[in-house]
């Protein structure tokens, strides 16, 4: 249980810590900016030592990490953050989200460089629901999914991916339907083959409304990419990873559900399963994924995160310089902070719960 859990909850929650904190870090340090403290958690501190002018800890709330400047909100220091020009201080600030939408990039891309077994065979229909875009369309169950938009679909995954990347516009169906069903169209191989326009729309619980499956695996292929093919692929994994989040904030506004909301104790409950159902290797795109995650959270203009701190230097810039008292602004970012820990304690209570019912995070 540790070590499917616990261990490759914390490796990877440090990794993407330390990675967001050192964005921070290195841009403070380049930019003349002194850091008082790198922190992993939140205080209260458990353990730190001192080399030059900066602490490095460890604290007790298992939430998050900072980097603690000197002046964040008060310029009366030379050295201080808000004594930088505004671009700077919006690069220092927006920095640590910047290295968690470039590193999941390099994860994406040694995961396509791992060998790893691909199933390939015959994905139907399985049942279509009534007055929906694919029963508008004329699709029907039994019929037998070739590709998508021009892309051959080697299994049930690579179909539900495609057509997720593609909410709010119209799919291309290849399909292949049984000679029972003949109508127009051009037969071959026992079928016809027909291609049918389907719109998807922006619902999480189906965009197309059809069910799927995989009638039969026929082989399965053992697939890789070396270095030079990996990383252009990483770097398109990540973007349609950014569109997949952005379609799916789309659905919660559209009817298709609600957001899936987890504390740390969630994340390393899903860890777990994602381990123990997946392996080891898929552990590296779950780690890209909750990287673009932080990435968006800490962006938002929400108090105590970048985002918030961002919106104050934006904000001054609209006032044509005049800043918002620094006494104000921490103490937003201190209700900020309060909100944040209340909401992590809030959230954590409900994950426990999920784990003692025997629930998932991904049902």
């Amino acid at each position: 249980m540790i070590l499917q859990t616990i261990l490759p909850f914390l490796g990877m929650l440090i990794f993407l810590i330390v990675v967001h904190e050192l964005g921070h870090f290195v841009t403070a340090k380049l930019t003349g900016v002194k850091v008082l403290e790198f922190g992993l958690g939140y205080p209260p501190r458990a353990w730190g030592f001192k080399f030059g002018d900066t602490i490095y800890s460890i604290n007790w709330l298992p939430l998050g990490g900072f980097v603690r400047l000197v002046g964040e909100e008060d310029p009366s220091d030379p050295q201080s953050l808000a004594a930088k020009p505004r671009p700077i201080r919006l690069l220092v600030l927006a920095s640590g989200s910047m290295m968690n939408f470039t590193i999941p990039i390099f994860l994406f891309a040694v995961a396509f460089m791992i060998p790893k077994d691909v199933p390939v065979g015959l994905t139907e229909i399985a049942d279509v629901v009534p007055k929906s875009p694919a029963a508008e369309a004329g699709l029907k169950p039994g019929d037998i999914i070739l590709g998508v938009n021009g892309m051959d679909v080697r299994n049930s995954q690579e179909l539900g991916r495609e057509i997720r990347l593609n909410m709010g516009e119209t799919v291309l169906f290849r399909i292949k339907r049984p000679a029972s069903d003949f109508g127009s169209g051009r037969t071959g191989g026992g079928g016809e083959i027909l291609e049918i326009p389907v719109y998807a729309r922006y619902r999480t619980d189906g965009p197309t409304g059809i069910r799927i499956r995989m009638q039969s695996i026929a082989y399965v292929e053992k697939e890789s990419f070396p270095v030079w093919e990996a990383i252009p692929k990483g770097w398109k994994a990540t973007i349609e990873s950014l569109i997949l989040a952005r379609n799916e904030v789309i659905s919660w506004f559209s009817g298709g559900g609600g957001p899936e909301v987890a504390g740390p104790v969630g994340i390393a409950q899903a860890t777990g399963e994602v381990v123990e159902q997946a392996g080891w290797q898929t552990l590296l795109d779950f780690t890209a994924l909750l990287s673009i995650n932080l990435a968006i959270i800490n962006i938002l203009p929400l108090p105590m995160l970048d985002g918030g701190r961002i919106a104050f230097v934006l904000l001054e810039i609209v006032r044509r310089g005049k800043r918002i008292a620094p006494e104000k602004e921490a103490l937003v970012h201190f209700i900020g902070l309060a909100a944040i820990i209340s909401l992590a304690v809030i959230i954590t209570y409900f994950d426990v719960l999920r784990i003692f019912r025997g629930d998932s995070l991904f049902r």
